[in-house]
């Protein structure tokens, strides 16, 4: 309908003003003061990246009302990985916030959220502009291991935190002597992230399959 058609255009374009506005600012901070502008990037964008991460769940309600045809299991794996490295990993441990790698994650998340949210936007118009449905369906398939890799490289590093500090480790005595060891929790969702990476590379060509394919370019010429 026309309301929801300009609810997702609203909530795309929220998004695509937020994620411009760091990925702006990041490229002149960088070209005002180089790469010390690196070691303090989650301070001075961490809270609007925040803001919209997690706006982006809202897209999971989107397809569970029918009003996003996207698959639900793939996208639910990819605000999650998200929410968990930026809230869980990051967020929580004041050490890894000045690393380097927290710099590459925000810059990967968003040349494709950047590009994404752009092309939903002409979409929801009826515009298909061939160049940027190459690049959304395209770019996301190579950059995606790399962000996988740094996303678990950011977990890496956090763990000798969460062992010193004992964040999130709680222990149980009663009804039943019971302990959770936090650093073990990130070990073993390395292991779901890589595992996870596999079925979302294979929904990424997929999707590229079904939108760049010659009967669908022909048509949205058309």
């Amino acid at each position: 309908s026309f309301t929801m058609n300009s609810y997702l255009f609203a909530y795309d374009l929220m998004q695509f003003c937020g994620h411009s506005w760091i990925f702006t600012n990041m490229i002149i901070r960088f070209m005002s003061f180089g790469k010390d502008s690196l070691a303090d990037t989650f301070y001075s964008i961490g809270l609007v990246m925040r803001l919209c991460q997690l706006l982006s769940v809202l897209e999971i309600l989107h397809i569970l009302i029918g009003i996003d045809k996207s698959r639900l299991f793939p996208r639910i794996l990819q605000i999650t990985e998200r929410i968990i490295v930026l809230f869980v990993v990051i967020n929580s441990q004041e050490e890894v916030q000045g690393k380097y790698v927290v710099c590459v994650l925000f810059f990967l998340w968003n040349v494709l959220d950047v590009i994404r949210y752009t092309y939903n936007m002409l979409s929801r118009t009826g515009i298909y502009y061939l160049p940027l449905t190459w690049l959304n369906f395209s770019l996301c398939i190579p950059v995606y291991p790399f962000l996988v890799l740094a996303e678990a490289f950011a977990i890496c590093v956090s763990l000798p935190y969460f062992e010193s500090f004992g964040t999130y480790s709680i222990k149980l005595l009663f009804p039943f002597a019971f302990s959770i060891y936090f650093p073990y929790v990130l070990k073993v969702y390395l292991l779901v992230l890589f595992i996870g990476m596999s079925f979302i590379i294979q929904n990424l060509f997929s999707e590229r399959k079904a939108h760049l394919g010659t009967g669908n370019i022909k048509k949205k010429r058309s």
